[in-house]
């Protein structure tokens, strides 16, 4: 997204307010940039892909709910407030009981399923939009 169609971040960034503007799961929405890292917003339930990202790190920042992320060797259990960095090349599959809202935290351009792909890809830089 250029500097031109990028929103102009004028205001503190509610992210209750955020996550109002929209209830689609598995969808990450931008709501800030930070040099080349995006910090998304995301409503997640049930199971994810198995993926991994080889040249980046992902943080995962639990912002309300419960989040597993299971490695072949094991699992995270993250909860309200909690924070997770899967490290690049990891693999790793997200999943929840009940919905979880959290914010990731990657660089620009990384796509959600990694080098899996599939069904569940969404498309980046979908931004949140000022109402």
């Amino acid at each position: 997204m250029s500097e031109i169609s990028r929103p102009r971040q004028r205001n503190a960034i509610n992210l209750e307010e955020k996550f109002s503007h929209f209830s689609e799961q598995w969808a990450p929405k931008v709501i800030a940039e930070m040099n080349d890292y995006q910090f998304k917003v995301v409503r997640l339930q049930g199971d994810f892909i198995w993926h991994s990202h080889a040249e980046t790190d992902e943080a995962f920042l639990v912002v309300e709910g419960e989040l597993r992320i299971d490695f072949r060797d094991g699992h995270v259990l993250l909860r309200q407030g909690e924070l997770y960095v899967v490290a690049r090349g990891v693999e790793h599959k997200p999943h929840a009981e009940q919905e979880v809202k959290l914010m990731l935290i990657e660089p620009r351009g990384v796509r959600n399923t990694g080098e899996a792909g599939g069904e569940r890809t969404a498309p980046n830089d979908q931004w949140i939009q000022e109402f």
